[in-house]
């Protein structure tokens, strides 16, 4: 299909599971905050189950053509996966620079990074039972999760980088057998922290695509819009993606009213489109989704497009999530229209 429609990752967390209000008062979480959830440890599974079928459900109602499990099971996109690994201390934790530039608690390595078993791997599963339209799941990407650690152990971040990667890689090989049709890895902080990100960034990016087969997608962005308010006018860290063995790139235009032309700079990459802005909480009309896409026109041939929002919408409302998936669908019809 022309044009089809996608999440970025998350989709909001009810308030029956979560406590929102808490989780929009800190920043985003990087080790374990259990205290989040409103469910007892022995129900929450399957708690968390059941409002994962409620994402499901939200999103081919809105008519979404690619699928996610809505992040349902995180506390946020990076650290149930960062602090399931070999290597970090969790209950000594560590602290580091958020991008927002405030310290946060962040997992404290102590020794060799590695993946103890799948992590997502069940996510998936589930995800794929219960809906018959391609899926994707997220992970948060080696450069981010170095970015997001204090390193007591190896002799450089880069170091980390690598045994980071080499975690993802064997995460990414089990999700796509167990049946994902596209693995997105999510590298927000090579966007924060460019000059890191050209030393080693791309160099452990690749480290976790190596091998891989299936459809494989990078997410690069300014930040959650709740959390991070300014917004610059272009990409930091972009045209060096060109480099990056992915098949899509993830970007955000929307907020940021971002000069498309910096596209023709990734000719050989699907773009995932962001052209909702995740913080208006007005509902954007589907006029004003189909004149995001077209602005990207002229740079990326419309084959090579998905649709989707700048970011996840976990931190908004769910009815104003529902209404922005309902718009971009209509909007992304209404250029399907024009251009068949």
């Amino acid at each position: 299909m022309l044009l089809p429609t996608t999440l970025v990752g998350s989709y909001p967390q009810p308030e029956w599971l979560i406590d929102r209000e808490k989780l929009a008062a800190r920043l985003p979480p990087r080790v374990r905050v259990r205290e989040l959830w409103r469910v007892p440890e022995p129900l929450l599974a399957a708690a968390q189950n059941d409002a994962t079928l409620v994402a499901i459900k939200a999103q081919e109602d809105a008519g979404l053509d690619i699928i996610t499990d809505g992040e349902i099971r995180r506390e946020s996109y990076s650290n149930r996966f960062a602090t399931a690994l070999e290597g970090v201390d969790l209950d000594n934790p560590g602290t580091a620079i958020d991008r927002s530039g405030h310290p946060n608690a962040v997992p404290r390595i102590v020794g060799r990074i590695r993946r103890r078993h799948p992590v997502e791997v069940e996510d998936v599963t589930f995800l794929r039972a219960n809906t018959g339209k391609r899926i994707k799941i997220t992970v948060p990407g080696p450069f981010t999760m170095s970015q997001q650690a204090q390193n007591d152990f190896y002799p450089s971040e880069a170091a980390a980088a690598m045994d980071y990667a080499a975690a993802v890689n064997e995460e990414i090989r089990d999700l796509f057998a167990a049946g994902a049709d596209i693995v997105q890895i999510d590298e927000p902080y090579m966007q924060a922290r460019p000059e890191k990100a050209r030393q080693y960034g791309l160099q452990a990016l690749n480290r976790a695509l190596d091998g891989i087969a299936g459809t494989t997608c990078v997410h690069i962005c300014f930040g959650y819009a709740a959390i991070i308010h300014q917004r610059p006018s272009g990409y930091s860290f972009l045209p060096e993606l060109s480099a990056c063995t992915c098949d899509q790139v993830s970007i955000e235009t929307a907020q940021s009213n971002l000069d498309c032309s910096v596209l023709a700079g990734l000719p050989g990459k699907q773009i995932l489109l962001g052209v909702l802005d995740l913080s208006d909480m007005t509902v954007e009309t589907p006029e004003t989704v189909a004149a995001r896409i077209r602005r990207a026109l002229p740079y990326v041939a419309a084959a090579r497009i998905i649709v989707a929002p700048d970011c996840g919408l976990k931190y908004l409302p769910r009815a104003v999530a529902d209404g922005k998936m309902r718009a971009m669908v209509a909007g992304a019809a209404l250029v399907r229209a024009e251009l068949c």
